[in-house]
């Protein structure tokens, strides 16, 4: 497994990917709806691309044997804070493998050993087992439930929160 900082020269493979996953991806996340064309594909890769050099979040491609497999990110990060909110999704036929519990040992370690991160976060749907499960597995807690906390599919789910800390204070 190897990650890829995001570049708009993979918006072609991002957009074969989200359009062959699509419809799964869409149970547990609102954005794969709105991407229609590799242009779109293109805007999110070139909009991540400045956000990821500038640091206020990180976007990685997953490549397994070469080929592109999925997505893991730092939806948001907090520099005074030092927390980096984590973000994955894989494609359907690439699970079960570990891929994206190494690919999370990857930045955790990366990010923590730099001192730029030291407060990780994963939040998901209750009804998304697996990611739950991927947090446990990855030596996240449990820290609580918000209720009602994110729209997807016509209504509002409930969103387990899951933190983990890594280093100490600078």
């Amino acid at each position: 497994m190897t990650l890829h900082s995001i570049h708009e020269r993979f918006a072609d493979e991002i957009f074969a990917l989200v359009q062959k996953n699509k419809t799964w991806l869409q149970t547990a996340m609102d954005w794969p709806q709105y991407v229609l064309s590799v242009e779109d594909s293109r805007k999110m890769a070139q909009g991540n691309y400045l956000l990821h050099h500038r640091g206020y979040a990180k976007m990685f491609l997953i490549f397994l044997h070469q080929k592109m497999v999925g997505v893991i990110s730092f939806n948001q990060i907090e520099p005074t804070n030092k927390v980096a909110y984590i973000g994955y999704w894989l494609d359907k036929n690439a699970q079960g493998k570990g891929i994206i519990s190494r690919a999370i040992q990857a930045i955790v370690e990366k990010y923590a050993r730099e001192g730029v991160v030291r407060r990780f976060v994963i939040k998901c749907i209750v009804s998304n087992l697996a990611s739950n499960q991927v947090a446990l597995r990855n030596g996240f807690i449990l820290e609580g439930c918000l209720k009602q906390a994110e729209f997807l599919n016509g209504e509002f789910h409930d969103q387990n929160i899951y933190g983990r800390i890594v280093g100490s204070v600078e």
